[in-house]
């Protein structure tokens, strides 16, 4: 049986990066992943991916921020937190490097979250029937 190409390690662990981007990760934990030390590995991510594995992290967490701000309505605080970034500050600033503007000017320039939510027919139907029937099938019957 071959070897496995380098390049193969080295994508397991930018997949392990794109698939579990809000956990802590760390290089020594992709390094692992790819079964070489962690300074082989900065290295050697660098040169075939373009990017230090910390910045390819960091573009995807960002990439997901994004997409929460523009299709839900929760706080940036929350979405910091969700794409696994530990404080709002540095999330803003990193945010507007990327973006050009900051998140909530970033949110704002979307339509709200609310306009493109979409509600099956029947869960409408469900929740705009009226609570109180009017043949009285919810009277109880009492024996006389």
């Amino acid at each position: 049986m071959a070897p496995v190409p380098p390049a193969r390690h080295l994508l397991r662990a930018r997949d392990l990066a794109d698939a579990r981007y809000f956990e802590p990760l760390t290089v020594r934990d992709l390094a692992r992943v790819a079964g070489v030390s962690p300074a082989h590995f900065s290295r050697e991510f660098r040169r075939t991916f373009g990017e230090p594995p910390h910045r390819y992290l960091m573009t995807r967490r960002l990439e997901r921020a994004a997409a929460l701000l523009r299709t839900t309505d929760w706080s940036v605080t929350d979405i910091c937190f969700a794409v696994g970034l530990n404080g709002v500050g540095s999330f803003t600033t990193s945010f507007g490097r990327m973006y050009g503007r900051s998140p909530t000017a970033y949110r704002a320039s979307f339509p709200p979250a609310s306009a493109l939510a979409l509600i099956p027919r029947c869960v409408v139907r469900a929740y705009a029937r009226p609570q109180h029937r009017t043949f009285r099938e919810d009277r109880a019957v009492v024996p006389t």
